[in-house]
């Protein structure tokens, strides 16, 4: 038999409800500003403010190229996903079709070459290109120079021993094609400082004045261009370097890391209105992608990276073709001693790797001037700061208690010997004899 009572008080009347329920949010009221009148003015009205990215749902563009690495590590692992970012991973067939997407939102966020940003920001990528901003770097190191097979034996790791083959092509009126990823591009910069150490000119950026023929050609396309008897040599990311060693095409003449140590590489690139609009989503992707970086620096987890990044959704190709690279294994493909366990294999996190140092937006500029891409002395200073957003990185590092090495202005040196001092690029830009100067 049920009881009528209860152990519930009955209600209130309303009167004594309305009396208390003032009493108590005036009190409340009273300490919450005692509280806040002790702290600084930027604080009040942030102290309740919910840190969730202001956008969940974020489309990311990648190439097939393994330093797309710790975008789809953070979005496979769920890295992403614990800072609030569902994220979709998005398969490009071309850079030129990640640029494009990325200035119509169709993605957010890319994996992109490191010089992209600074040629749109600069108006070289066309009107429709929006601005785009770095936080992030991705990854150091890690491409390679591949020569055809022919040159096996004749041409090693100095461009020097390259010329008189390229003066004899260049006299019967046939010059020797090669090929690189984008125009204003790592791989184009990288192929254009190795051919001028040895004494070659690229020209300018419509190969005019040029020893040579540089042609782009899409990534998962180079092997088999370089088959066809396309081109004579190529500069690339992995694992298209050591595929074409695989299928006996070509060797490696030398990795980018040999002209440059830790040199930066792919980067994290934002649509920079949709950046502007969306600093907490920001910092949540970066986040997840310190968080995929280290896992992806502990050798340890290479196997499992190479079975993911390998899938047909990414990369598409062997699993064991990416491995001996990402952990350092460096095999040059023509008799040279191999390397084993290089410390300066692609870098995804060591070293500082990820800070978006201004130094190495500097160096790119001095490129676009010593090429022609620009006419004059460009503003170093304020297309870098306006590309590169350190400060971005170091609030995201800050919140989530992320000692960084910080900011560094030290002077590089390349593999030519020559010093890259980032107080001086219009002076270090001008200073090759091998260029292609506009004004």
């Amino acid at each position: 038999m049920l009881n009528n009572t209860s152990s519930v008080a009955p209600p209130a009347p309303a009167s004594a409800l309305t009396r208390r329920s003032f009493l108590g949010t005036a009190a409340r009221g009273l300490a919450a500003s005692a509280l806040l009148s002790h702290l600084p003015r930027g604080w009040v009205g942030g102290l309740y403010a919910s840190d969730a990215p202001e956008t969940a749902d974020l489309r990311f563009g990648m190439i097939a190229l393994t330093d797309c690495s710790p975008i789809v590590i953070a979005f496979e692992k769920g890295f992403f996903a614990e800072f609030g970012v569902k994220a979709v991973v998005d398969k490009g067939a071309s850079w030129a079709v990640i640029r494009d997407n990325l200035s119509s939102g169709a993605i957010q966020g890319t994996h992109l070459l490191f010089g992209m940003p600074f040629a749109a920001n600069l108006g070289l990528l066309g009107p429709a290109t929006k601005p785009i901003v770095i936080p992030w770097i991705l990854n150091r190191n890690g491409q390679a120079i591949t020569l055809k097979k022919e040159f096996r034996g004749k041409v090693g790791a100095d461009p020097k021993a390259l010329k008189p083959f390229v003066d004899e092509a260049k006299a019967k009126g046939a010059p020797l094609t090669f090929a690189m990823t984008f125009p204003p591009g790592t791989h184009a910069m990288w192929m254009r400082y190795y051919l001028a150490a040895g004494g070659i000119n690229c020209g300018g950026p419509n190969n005019e004045n040029a020893d040579v023929t540089l042609i782009t050609i899409p990534p998962a396309q180079m092997v088999v261009q370089m088959k066809v008897g396309k081109m004579d040599g190529f500069c690339v990311g992995e694992p298209w370097n050591a595929r074409s060693i695989a299928e006996d095409i070509g060797y490696t003449s030398v990795t980018t890391q040999d002209m440059w140590k830790d040199h930066p590489e792919k980067v994290c690139a934002f649509n920079a209105e949709f950046a502007e609009k969306n600093p907490k989503t920001i910092k949540a992707v970066l986040k997840g992608l310190h968080k995929a970086s280290l896992w992806l620096g502990d050798l340890a987890n290479m196997k499992e990276a190479c079975e993911i990044v390998s899938r047909p959704a990414y990369i598409n190709c062997p699993p064991d073709l990416i491995l001996g690279r990402m952990k350092g294994d460096i095999d040059y493909g023509d008799g040279r001693p191999a390397l084993t366990a290089s410390d300066y294999r692609m870098n995804f996190s060591v070293r500082n790797a990820n800070y978006p140092q201004l130094k190495y937006g500097k160096w790119w500029l001095s490129q676009f001037r010593r090429w022609g891409f620009v006419t004059g002395t460009p503003d170093y200073d304020g297309i870098v700061k306006k590309t590169m957003r350190p400060e971005i990185y170091e609030e995201a590092m800050k919140e989530i208690g992320f000692a960084h090495a910080g900011a560094n202005n030290e002077p590089e040196t390349l593999f030519d010997g020559v010093t890259f001092d980032p107080a001086k690029p219009e002076e270090y830009a001008r200073s090759f004899a091998v260029n292609a100067l506009k004004g």
